[in-house]
């Protein structure tokens, strides 16, 4: 059985005493259930602090994103060489980096490349956005995105994908858990036909858009989702411990 990641994306928040406060109240309320696989991705510049304050906890560390060049004239840029042995997870593809980056399937797929190079698990992230939706589009922008994502790359259970419609991405439009899973299921088919069926059931799929501790229950509890890339709830630690812990109680009652 798949085990449940929880990820928290911090986005673009909190100064360093804010994230030192947030690590801190979220250790002293989660002693890292076996059950549930928790990562936390503050910005770049907590990175640092943020891995000693999880020294000896089980939670993992992962960035928000990552350039697929090892160093060079790219002002502003992080590569994977500065988040190697630093981090264990990097998201990717995320839809904010899309829109307002103009990130396209190319770059996203030359980052993936790049963090498996330096032993980096991708967070790799697809969705639609509500015209797409709408108008019938899901299947194909889903297909195209994953299939593009993964283009060159060997079969490897080393990634997560996190299916984040754009539409309910901060807007407190969540899709409902069979909504959510019914496109999962349509990842797990595309993994399944680019490398084999076994691979596909074991990759994790993460549900991410408005995850809150009063929806988490819907999601985590339908068989094709094995967790959620959550943002906003993340940066309330009682929040965060609270669906960290209703994923492990779901999963033991499997």
């Amino acid at each position: 059985m798949r085990r449940p990641l929880i990820a928290g994306n911090w986005k673009m928040n909190t100064t360093m005493e804010e994230a030192k406060k947030l690590v801190n109240d979220i250790v002293n309320e989660l002693s890292g259930p076996d059950e549930v696989e928790e990562v936390l991705c503050p910005p770049f510049i907590s990175l640092t602090l943020v891995k000693e304050l999880l020294k000896g906890t089980m939670i993992k560390l992962g960035a928000q994103n990552m350039y697929f060049e090892d160093r060079g004239a790219y002002t502003g840029e992080i590569s994977a060489t500065m988040l190697s042995g630093l981090c264990d997870y990097v998201i990717l593809g995320h839809s904010e980096r899309r829109q307002h980056f103009f990130e396209t399937d190319v770059v996203i797929n030359k980052k993936v490349k790049k963090a498996f190079e330096f032993d980096l698990k991708p967070i790799v992230c697809v969705g639609e956005s509500l015209a797409d939706n709408e108008a019938g589009r899901t299947k194909q922008i889903i297909t195209t995105q994953v299939t593009a994502a993964l283009a060159g790359i060997g079969p490897t259970n080393e990634l997560v994908i996190a299916y984040e419609p754009i539409w309910a991405i901060g807007t407190g439009k969540a899709a409902t858990g069979g909504r959510a899973n019914t496109t999962i299921s349509l990842i797990r088919c595309t993994i399944a036909d680019l490398w084999n069926k076994g691979i596909a059931e074991d990759v994790r799929i993460l549900y991410g858009g408005s995850v809150t501790g009063n929806n988490i229950g819907e999601f985590i509890s339908e068989s094709d989702i094995d967790g959620a890339l959550v943002g906003g709830a993340s940066l309330k630690a009682s929040e965060f411990v609270s669906i960290v812990r209703q994923a492990a109680n779901l999963k033991a009652a499997r």
